[in-house]
């Protein structure tokens, strides 16, 4: 091998290591996303759904809604969907959700949950999406 070889074999090792680095860099910081967003009591949404029905937590506790979805944004409310039709309604004690805006792998903490018992939130946008909420 020449001197000219040699060296450029060096170039190329180099640049491939570099990008093998970007690329590292940029999944570990794209990757956190979710996780970073994270907080008390986890509840993920995926496109059309909550990944759970239900979640059961003391009292005093709130929980954090975590879209997993880059592209399809939630709204969340107080209620529940009922044969396909939007039911709005607060029960007596449940913390007020007024349409929640959560979307592109954010999330948002809704509560504290004061009272016990069971309230049911949903989004707006997609029928049949229900989470049950048990305060303990």
């Amino acid at each position: 091998m020449t001197m000219n070889e040699g060296e450029t074999m060096l170039k190329k090792l180099f640049a491939i290591l570099g990008l093998s680095c970007i690329i590292t860099l940029l999944l570990v910081a794209c990757g956190s996303g979710s996780n970073a967003s994270a907080g008390p009591n986890p509840v993920h949404m995926n496109a059309t759904n909550f990944v759970q029905s239900s979640i059961t937590i003391k009292k005093g506790e709130s929980i954090t809604l975590i879209d997993d979805d880059l592209f399809v944004p939630h709204i969340i409310a107080n209620g529940t969907w009922e044969n396909g039709t939007a039911q709005p309604v607060r029960e007596a004690g449940a913390p007020e959700i007024n349409d929640v805006k959560i979307g592109g792998t954010s999330s948002a903490a809704i509560g504290p949950f004061t009272t016990p018992g069971t309230f049911k939130l949903y989004c707006t946008v997609h029928a049949g999406m229900n989470l049950t909420v048990i305060v303990q």
